[in-house]
């Protein structure tokens, strides 16, 4: 038997957590299953499964080597479905979303997409973290963030303005600023541990000015802190997709626009650089890049950004 199929079987073990289990879903012995994890194990030098009388788990070294075996097999799937033509797009695609913008803008078209490719299996990882995709943590991600990484392919797919604004409740209380420097006597929003977005530009008097915001109200959420706004308890700097329809629907009103320097990261896909391109990832890229060509919530007048 070759590596692969050692592999194969290895992970079958693995995630039917028992011999007998795998061998019935690879049609083989538990016998002859457990051979060869055994011979495995005796090649490599290690243990890669603590066994008992009711249950296996995996040891540290198990667990790497199954991580590695699942990247491995994964990339000689996607090299065979990469060269042939036609082939339908299948498998599981993981995908990183950030919390609010994933939610509101992305995850109403996941319809659309699943029905065009039934074959392929969606998880999707809501976080405003920015995931390592070299190392598999996902397979595709979308991101509201300048990109560097030589490693990484991108695609942008729409532009990005930020907006400053206030529930109208919290202005009656608490004024409408009128420069920058006003923002001193209000409470302002910021995010968690993002220094970056807590650095708000402004155009003033002809100048580049940018003003670090000190808040007593944090979150790691933008949609929380969209949440927090709209419940009067402050200032915040968002984008536009994402409070567009509170600010045209009056639950939010624009403050500073005329000094605000409001374009930011731009909103772009981004995934592994690799040889042989994945028929799946390729066709969520391109699907995605359909439609921010084709903004359908600006029609609808941002309901779903």
């Amino acid at each position: 038997m070759g590596l692969q199929e050692t592999m194969a079987v290895f992970l079958a073990v693995v995630d039917e957590g028992d011999f007998s289990a795998a061998a019935r879903r690879l049609r083989m012995t538990p016998s002859a299953v457990s051979k060869i994890v055994g011979r495995l194990e005796g090649r490599l030098g290690v243990r890669l499964l603590q066994r008992s009388t009711r249950s296996i788990s995996l040891t540290a070294e198990g667990q790497a080597y199954a991580e590695s075996a699942r990247r491995i097999l994964s990339d000689l799937e996607e090299a065979e479905l990469a060269i042939q033509p036609g082939a339908e797009p299948r498998g599981r695609l993981r995908v990183s979303l950030p919390s609010a913008f994933g939610h509101r803008l992305i995850v109403p078209m996941l319809p659309n997409f699943i029905g065009r490719y039934p074959a392929i299996e969606l998880e999707l990882d809501f976080t405003d973290a920015i995931v390592d995709l070299v190392n598999g943590d996902a397979d595709v991600a979308v991101r509201v963030a300048a990109q560097s990484d030589s490693t990484l392919i991108t695609r942008r797919l729409a532009p990005n303005r930020r907006v400053i604004c206030a529930a109208p409740a919290y202005l009656e209380r608490h004024g409408v600023p009128e420069r920058p420097d006003d923002l001193e006597g209000h409470i302002c929003l910021g995010i968690t541990s993002r220094g970056g977005l807590n650095v708000w530009e402004f155009d003033e008097g002809g100048r580049r000015r940018a003003i670090r915001i000190r808040s007593s109200v944090e979150a790691n959420s933008t949609e929380a802190l969209r949440r927090l706004a709209l419940a009067g308890m402050g200032i915040v700097r968002l984008s536009e997709i994402l409070v567009g329809p509170d600010i045209q629907d009056g639950r939010l009103k624009a403050v500073l626009t005329d000094c605000n320097r409001a374009d930011a990261e731009p909103i772009s896909v981004v995934y592994p650089h690799r040889r042989f391109l994945s028929p799946r990832v390729r066709a969520f890229v391109d699907f995605l890049a359909e439609q921010f060509a084709n903004p359908q919530w600006e029609e609808r007048g941002g309901e779903s950004g």
